[in-house]
């Protein structure tokens, strides 16, 4: 079965000009085919702050009322996505651009029954994969900004880690699937703050008492989260990592590794 690496890159390195150069200048080395789903970075707050649209922040999560969902639509569908697309054209990737929202690419509802209201937040239903599978076969790159819609016409910010999972697991019956989750961060750390406490290997249990002893910081979690879940639906392998170490990733000689067991 061919092998597809379905890349999530985020956290500091897209609001890093330099970082961002030399992840894609790493990405477009990496054979085979390939999709990246990006974060939005800073961009969206500064943006909003020049626009005087006040943001709202519950545990590291952006409560997208309206006003702000035009401006991530802007900067995640529209900026951050073509400024990817044309640097990896300029280095001979055939890269096209999607948002969630394009070509029915990936369906959502508004998210409900949450503690708190996040306003425009979506949570994933269905992945095209037919559509994501006609353009890897005809040898496209593909990258993916988080902005999805519920089929009513309303368009919704979704998160990009949910997002590559989602992408990841639809395609997995067509081809052997590689996730990696690349960031700033060297892997799962142990302690937040020293980037040497690296966990080399993740399975449910260990998954569990990590989690009981507190040993990792709270905006992890949902990073593993998705990866455990991508790896019941069918999903190859699942690493997390620096972005700027990604050969080194895929090949499975940094980052964390997360398993079966």
């Amino acid at each position: 079965m061919e092998q597809v690496t379905v890349i999530k890159i985020g956290g500091n390195i897209i609001d890093n000009d330099a970082a961002l150069a030399q992840f894609l200048k790493a990405f477009a080395a990496t054979p085979g085919k390939k999709v990246l789903i990006h974060g939005g970075g800073k961009l969206a707050t500064r943006l909003a702050d020049k626009l005087e649209v006040p943001q709202q922040m519950i545990d590291g999560r952006r409560i997208t009322d309206a006003e702000t969902l035009r401006i991530v639509t802007m900067v995640y569908a529209g900026f951050i996505n073509k400024n990817i697309v044309a640097q990896l054209q300029a280095a001979g990737v055939n890269a096209i651009g999607l948002s969630g929202a394009d070509g029915n690419l990936v369906l959502a509802h508004k998210r409900t029954g949450a503690a708190h209201d996040y306003g425009f937040v979506g949570d994933i239903d269905a992945v095209n994969t037919s559509l994501l599978h006609q353009l890897l076969e005809n040898d496209n790159t593909v990258v993916v900004a988080p902005i999805t819609h519920d089929a009513k016409g309303q368009l919704l910010n979704t998160n990009a880690d949910t997002m590559a999972q989602a992408i990841a697991q639809s395609i997995a019956a067509h081809y052997q699937v590689n996730l990696v989750y690349s960031f700033e961060k060297s892997g799962v750390l142990r302690n937040a703050d020293d980037d040497t406490t690296v966990i080399p290997k993740i399975d449910p249990a260990t998954y569990t008492q990590l989690k009981e002893e507190g040993a990792i910081f709270a905006g992890m979690i949902p990073k593993l989260d998705n990866a455990f879940a991508a790896l019941t639906k069918g999903v190859n392998r699942v690493i997390i990592g620096n972005a700027q170490h990604l050969p080194q990733l895929i090949e499975g000689t940094s980052g964390t590794s997360i398993v079966h067991e």
